[in-house]
């Protein structure tokens, strides 16, 4: 009788091995059959669970949502700007005083600024244009109140359009500085 090579017996089993498995996928549940298809009463479950724990707490903890700060959600956090031009328009000046002061009063919090650009222009020039257009708008929030170290610009020129177009209606959304939680 011949002896069997150790990587001949290895690749017999590795077979038999995937044979076992794809003969387990056999016996899969009929998605098309959905009547018979065990479906499970979370709520049932759950009360089950609880009574015969004896009303005992699960390990799941709450989530404290009075630590995070509510007007935030309803903040504009959009900058915009005019053409070629990184000057903070006096129309964005409730936008920047209103996310100063939420900074300034909660040190624990960060944030991006995220400068933006239409499609005119090249990639690099609207990758400095989009990083001056940040660095504005962090200098605006720095000087109401905010800390730098809280705040950081970064530019994505024109590579993150917000609408799709290529009239000035397109461009001027497009043109602007986006404040974002970190």
């Amino acid at each position: 009788m011949r002896a069997l090579s150790f990587s001949t017996a290895l690749n017999g089993l590795l077979v038999a091995g995937a044979a076992l498995a794809l003969g387990g996928c056999a016996s899969s549940v009929n998605l098309e059959d959905s009547n018979k298809v065990p479906v499970e009463d979370r709520n049932a479950s759950r009360a089950a669970g609880a009574a015969a724990a004896g009303g005992a707490q699960s390990g799941v903890s709450t989530v404290n949502l009075s630590s995070r700060p509510a007007a935030s959600d309803n903040l504009v956090r959009v900058v915009y700007f005019d053409f070629d031009s990184f000057v903070v328009r006096d129309d964005a000046r409730p936008v920047i005083d209103a996310h100063a002061k939420r900074l300034g009063s909660n040190a624990g919090l960060k944030m991006t600024v995220e400068g933006h650009t239409d499609e005119r222009g090249g990639r690099e020039y609207n990758l400095a244009l989009g990083q001056k257009r940040a660095e504005a708008v962090v200098k605006s929030l720095t000087l109401l109140g905010a800390r730098g170290a809280q705040i950081e610009p970064v530019s994505f020129g024109m590579e993150r359009p917000a609408v799709q177009g290529s009239d000035e209606a397109a461009y001027a959304k497009n043109r602007r500085a986006e404040l974002k939680d970190r």
